[in-house]
């Protein structure tokens, strides 16, 4: 297919380039999909009901790091798989991933719809919040395969080297939650309600046309479902968790930052806040290419071209240093006005602005981590990665942020996060460099 590509031949910068563009503008997408929703609750029914969207996009946010760790997993398996050039193994994982997604997915809508408020009750959701944020949940909750199925369509198609249909389907949820939001929430006088049913219409509205789309392309050899033997069901899951679990440490590990940074009170909790929303905007092409080069690699380990996984890695890391250095310059001099998009209080703008002045430099550290951790994902060593990720995240980043911050006060916060950016950046290298992951194999010859 002209949409896909065959990783392992070929210009390495070029299909990088190519590839990774689309994969930036679906994540840009993503971003501005709950950007969207925000803004219209806010706008239409005030303070009190986002707060009740906040709270709740908290839970579906910890459900969707489990979602990206399975579909982590499912990169790695089929990326391989479409490297070996074995059409029977792709088929066969397929539908193993398949049949056990719709399970997961089905058990935790049903489970989440029961114990919705329980759930709430434990982040402390406030009273006064709690029935508009038990409905927005519940429904996000029946709406759970939708979620579930049009981000496993993308992840397919990446890791079958097409970028470009992901960025259709998840256009198309974009557009229609935009129209779909003050349609049902005033129009239809829904109020929270109708967020929610705009969201899991607009998702599974994307759902069915990537299926049938999909089908009707033969993108991918989707089949109707059967049992997956024990051996694919074991692989998924000693993939599949460890990379959950992965997204559950960085969860944790941002929570644990924000609570150094409460410590210095209102302004600069504020301050930090704006700069982590221009971070999440400013980390796109990173991230982006992390997902790339995972996909680039898995085709190349999956025939063991080690020398061209090489090439890979260090076009990835070349690439992303000079992109994220470029976006870095940039924020340098224009952070303020950044910060000013989403707060006015002075002494917060001045927090913000510094903080992302000292981060903004540090951000092609991080982006290395991005780029060596996906092709060491790429070989299926995802326990190495979350054992990366925990000393990232609780033995960098978290201490030394604290210890930063009680040596130079407020401005240590971006000390001790920048400092653990480059440090890790260094571990990452030394692991892809030193470690064994290269050992790793997922098939024998006959599967």
């Amino acid at each position: 297919m002209k949409t896909q590509h065959n990783f392992t031949q070929g210009n390495i910068l070029k299909k990088l380039i190519i590839f990774s563009g689309p994969i930036m503008l679906t994540n840009l997408l993503q971003t501005s999909y709950q950007f969207a929703d925000s803004l219209w609750v806010g706008n239409l029914l005030g303070g009190n009901a986002l707060g009740a969207v906040a709270v709740s996009s908290t839970i579906i946010f910890t459900v969707l790091s489990f979602v990206i760790g399975l579909n982590n997993a499912a990169l790695t398996i089929l990326s391989q798989q479409k490297g070996r050039d074995n059409e029977v193994g792709l088929k066969h994982y397929l539908n193993a991933f398949v049949v056990i997604l719709t399970i997961l997915s089905v058990g935790l809508g049903v489970t989440g719809f029961i114990f919705a408020e329980q759930f709430l009750q434990l982040l402390g959701t406030p009273e006064s919040m709690m029935e508009a944020a038990k409905s927005y949940l519940q429904i996000n909750f029946l709406g759970m395969l939708f979620l579930f199925g049009y981000n496993f369509i993308s992840t397919v198609l990446r890791s079958l080297g097409d970028s470009k249909t992901p960025l259709r389907f998840v256009m198309i949820a974009v557009v229609l939650n935009i129209v779909l939001d003050p349609l049902f929430i005033a129009g239809f006088n829904l109020g929270v309600e109708g967020a929610a049913y705009a969201t899991v219409i607009s998702q599974g509205i994307a759902f069915l046309y990537g299926i049938i789309f999909v089908l009707y392309k033969k993108l991918a050899p989707f089949s109707l479902p059967t049992l997956p033997t024990r051996q694919e069901v074991g692989l998924i899951l000693n993939l599949g968790i460890p990379s959950g679990l992965q997204m559950a440490v960085i969860s944790a590990g941002v929570a644990a930052i924000m609570s150094v940074v409460t410590g210095f009170g209102d302004d600069v909790v504020a301050g930090f806040s704006a700069a982590q929303r221009l971070d999440s905007l400013l980390m796109l092409p990173a991230h982006a290419l992390g997902t790339a080069v995972s996909s680039m690699a898995g085709q190349n380990i999956g025939v063991r071209d080690w020398q061209r996984v090489k090439r890979i890695a260090k076009y990835g890391v070349l690439y992303n240093f000079s992109v994220m250095l470029a976006i870095g310059i940039v924020v340098v001099f224009f952070a303020e006005y950044g910060v000013r998009l989403f707060i006015q209080e002075e002494e917060a703008v001045q927090f913000g602005t510094k903080y992302l002045q000292i981060i903004a430099l540090c951000y092609p550290f991080l982006g290395i981590n991005f780029i060596l951790n996906g092709i060491v994902r790429a070989s299926g060593a995802m326990y190495q990665v979350l054992a990366l990720n925990v000393i990232s995240f609780w033995v960098l980043r978290y201490p030394l942020t604290a210890l930063f911050s009680n040596l130079f006060g407020d401005i240590g916060i971006a000390i001790g996060m920048g400092g653990s950016f480059i440090t890790s950046s260094l571990i990452a290298s030394l692991y892809y460099r030193f470690g064994k992951w290269r050992k790793k194999e997922l098939f024998s010859e006959s599967t």
